[in-house]
C-alpha cells in the first residue's frame, strides 16, 4: 500500500515499469483523473454551500449533509490519484485495467445525502 502511495508523489517511478503505452491511453487516463478531481471539488463546494447557505435547516441535518459532502470530496480526490497510478501501471504492464467499487459507493453516498436533505426539507 505505501509503495502505491509513494508513487502518487513520484510519478516518474511509474515509468520504470513495463513499456510506454500509446500516449492517447495515458492522456485519457489523465483526463479521467481530472474528471474525478472536478467531482471532488464539486462535492467540497457543495458541502461548504450547504453549511453556509442552508441556514434554515436544523443544525444536525445541515452539518450531516455538509460533512457527507466534504468527506465524499476528500475520498474522491484520494481515489482519483490512486486510480490514476493503478491504471497507468496496468497499461505499462499490459494488464487489465483495475476495477473499483468507488463509483458505486459515491452513488450510494450521494443518494444518502439527498435523502437526508429531502427529509430535512420536508420536516422543516
Amino acid at each position: 500500500m505505501w509503495r502505491a502511495v509513494r508513487l502518487w508523489f513520484a510519478p516518474w517511478r511509474v515509468r520504470e515499469e513495463g513499456v510506454t503505452p500509446d500516449y492517447r491511453f495515458s492522456l485519457a487516463n489523465e483526463r479521467t483523473f481530472l474528471a474525478w478531481l472536478r467531482t471532488a471539488l464539486a462535492l467540497v463546494a457543495g458541502g461548504i454551500a450547504v453549511d453556509q447557505f442552508l441556514t434554515d435547516l436544523a443544525w444536525g441535518p445541515r452539518v450531516a449533509v455538509a460533512a457527507l459532502l466534504l468527506a465524499g470530496g476528500g475520498l474522491c480526490a484520494v481515489r482519483a490519484v490512486n486510480h490514476w497510478v493503478r491504471s497507468e501501471r496496468a497499461m505499462r504492464r499490459g494488464e487489465d485495467l483495475p476495477m473499483s467499487r468507488f463509483p458505486a459507493l459515491l452513488a450510494v453516498g450521494t443518494l444518502v445525502t439527498a435523502a437526508v436533505v429531502i427529509v430535512a426539507v420536508v420536516l422543516s
